[in-house]
């Protein structure tokens, strides 16, 4: 219970100022001319003018409110280095006890992770948000247990009492830390790319130590042995050996007595893509569907395109000199024997023996197949004639033999069931909207080997891949692709299909049949295996760390299984399903919480300076609490201090008048009366 005296006016206090001004003029006058009674004329005036001033007395019901103190207990990934969580948890622990027995005090504890998305250590910002619930007429102070490394100091708010920093760094530690700058997220197949490699060995590290072993392995394979120098930026050149995703993994290995080996090892991913794809088209008798091709490949801007059209057969004889019908002669030597192997792709667009090719340039293609490169026949009458491309050479490499039957009437192209499983036809249904319009040639084709995807008249084979050594082989066994080009009936998914055809020839890992990969979000990995069997066995996830976990695959789609796993850990991951295999990096390349492991004090002081807080190392053992006045020094020699603000609530408020007017008017009455008698007397 509080009483204070307050003055609840009856008139304006200008008013009651110039009352007050006359009375006191009236007594000057009183005194000069000698009046009698003034003495109760003057006292009788101030009591109307006390009571104008309407004094009451204000009695107040408080309650006392405690003070509130935060604890912020850092728990983020660089605190479980060391015992650095183990002594922040005894701190903690510690100083609950002392807060919880301290008069008036409420402890508020704060305990702070790793920030989402690699942010790092958000200290600030848990603690503005705790500030933001909390009276800042309650706040004494805030403790913080942590290293240091704080990610938010921009949203640090203004502190009204004390920050304390007891920090879990101890003399002696040391790091080595590895970093890699500029890796790029995609880069040219063919082209040598730049990064830039840095070893340092952060506070107290060993003697001797200008030279360390580096480890560099690509998607898992046997790594590579380097010695690299410490505290030197490192020129790393590197060409990406295949196409989609390359992941590069460098390391060196742990010494004992640093602070972690998480920063060791950095796991950079590089999708490796194609600069420019060099097609050559080689097209035989003109028809309809050749400028199809043509055009398919122009629109392609990442398309280099020779095209080779045969427009006048040597044995057409008209008598036209042949200088008249080319500016140059066809460099069929060098394109078929010298630069086969620049090529890509080499398309085949009803072509037939016509002597323009010898067998030994066709020969050539064959080992041009074999050694890894690609070859498309778009497949035409000629096809099954005696001048047949499959009486070449090319015979050992092209997967299905033509028959003398060619079938010259309406059908629909149908996927087949392997169809359904294989990448370049799986969902071409879903592609294209309505019922295909119909072909209206079929070359009759007997498949000796590879896969049959799409089929014509009577379930015959109408589009068949095989895989020849390291190349690989499409045959179309018709020329009226381009009727759904032109719309025909409605059209079809033309360009889609020759996508996917040129896609997989190429060798690009998303048309694989048969392959195994993964797709992370944050610490989930999404399993995929596809496969053209009707089942696969388990994939086996091998963890940074070297833990092995078998999980089952089930089928999501045609020849597509899937399976979800929660990685435990950040790092580099290996999938095995049978031969497949596969790596992939899980968390950031470079996890914040690893790039500066050692404890810091250099980021939080002038938060702390501002605030007259103190910065002391746990391992000195834990400091006295203390009351200090706002304003001055918070810390001292083994000893941190809280501000006391004796906050309040006030639960009533009771006003009682101090003269009441009742009392007013008698007292001035019996002081006039007693001035008007005293004056009669005299």
């Amino acid at each position: 219970m509080t009483t204070t005296i307050l003055f609840d006016p009856l008139a304006p206090w200008p008013f009651i100022t110039v009352l007050f001004g006359m009375v006191l003029c009236s007594l000057g006058l009183s005194l000069w001319r000698g009046l009698s009674g003034w003495a109760l004329r003057t006292f009788a005036a101030l009591v109307v003018l006390a009571a104008l001033t309407g004094p009451v007395i204000q009695q107040e019901e408080r309650e006392h409110l405690d003070d509130i103190v935060f604890v912020v207990e850092d728990r983020s990934a660089s605190q479980k280095l060391g015992n650095r969580d183990e002594a922040v948890s005894q701190a903690a622990a510690s100083l609950k006890e002392q807060l919880t027995a301290r008069p008036n005090t409420e402890l508020r504890e704060i305990t702070v992770g790793d920030g989402a998305n690699n942010s790092g250590t958000g200290i600030m910002q848990a603690l503005s948000d705790a500030m933001a619930e909390a009276p800042k007429g309650r706040i004494a102070g805030a403790i913080l247990l942590s290293d240091g490394q704080v990610h938010d100091l921009d949203r640090a708010s203004d502190m009204p009492a004390p920050i304390h920093l007891l920090h879990t760094g101890k003399q002696g530690d040391w790091d080595r830390r590895l970093t890699i700058d500029n890796a790029p997220a995609f880069a040219i197949l063919g082209e040598e790319i730049t990064m830039t490699l840095r070893i340092d060995d952060l506070g107290a590290g060993p003697d001797g130590a200008d030279k360390v072993p580096l480890e560099v392995s690509i998607d898992g394979d046997t790594p590579q042995q380097f010695e690299v120098s410490t505290g030197t930026d490192i020129e790393l050149p590197l060409i990406l050996p295949h196409g989609g995703r390359n992941v590069l993994q460098f390391s060196t290995p742990a010494v004992d007595g640093e602070l972690t080996d998480r920063n060791n090892s950095i796991v950079v991913q590089i999708n490796g893509v194609r600069d420019r794809l060099s097609v050559l088209l080689v097209s035989g008798e003109p028809h309809p569907g050749g400028r199809t091709w043509r055009n398919l490949l122009k629109s392609d801007s990442s398309v280099d395109l020779v095209h080779f059209t045969i427009l006048r057969p040597p044995e057409k004889q008209d008598g036209v000199p042949v200088s008249e019908l080319s500016l140059i002669a066809f460099p069929t030597r060098e394109l078929f024997l010298e630069k086969i192997d620049d090529f890509d792709l080499i398309i085949f667009d009803r072509y037939k023996r016509r002597g323009i090719l010898p067998s030994l340039y066709l020969d050539n293609v064959r080992n041009y197949v074999e050694g890894g490169g690609a070859v498309l026949i778009a497949a035409g009458p000629d096809f099954a004639s005696a001048e047949s491309i499959y009486r070449t050479p090319l015979a050992d490499v092209i997967p299905a033999r033509p028959t003398v039957r060619i079938f010259e009437e309406a059908y629909r192209p149908q996927v087949s069931e392997l169809g359904q499983r294989h990448p370049v036809t799986a969902g071409l249904e879903q592609e294209f909207e309505g019922e295909w319009g119909h072909w209206l040639r079929h070359i009759d084709l007997e498949a000796e080997r590879g896969d049959t995807l799409m089929t014509g008249v009577d379930d015959r084979p109408l589009l068949v891949l095989d895989h020849v050594g390291e190349g690989r082989v499409a045959l179309l066994g018709s020329d009226h692709a381009w009727l759904w080009h032109r719309g025909y009936e409605g059209g079809g998914p033309q360009l889609e299909l020759l996508r996917r055809l040129a896609h997989w020839l190429m060798k690009e890992p998303e048309l694989e049949e048969e392959t195994l990969w993964a797709e992370a979000a944050g610490q989930k990995l999404r399993i995929i295996r596809r496969s053209l069997e009707n089942a696969v066995g388990q994939v086996v996830v091998t963890t940074p760390s070297g833990e092995m976990q078998s999980l089952a695959l089930s089928e999501t789609a045609p020849g597509q299984f899937e399976a979800q796993f929660e990685g435990p850990e950040i790092g580099l991951y290996r999938l095995e399903n049978g031969d497949h295999t596969a790596v992939i990096g899980l968390g950031p390349a470079a996890p914040i919480e690893f790039d500066e492991t050692l404890a810091s004090t250099e980021l939080l002081e002038p938060i702390i300076k501002q605030s007259t807080g103190g910065i002391m190392a746990l391992e000195d053992g834990l400091p006295r609490l203390r009351d200090v006045r706002a304003g001055r020094p918070a810390a001292g020699r083994g000893w941190i201090g809280l501000t006391p603000r004796n906050a309040y609530e006030t639960k009533s408020v009771t006003q009682i008048p101090l003269l009441p007017a009742w009392l007013m008017l008698l007292l001035s009455t019996l002081l006039l009366t007693g001035a008007w008698l005293y004056e009669g007397r005299r």
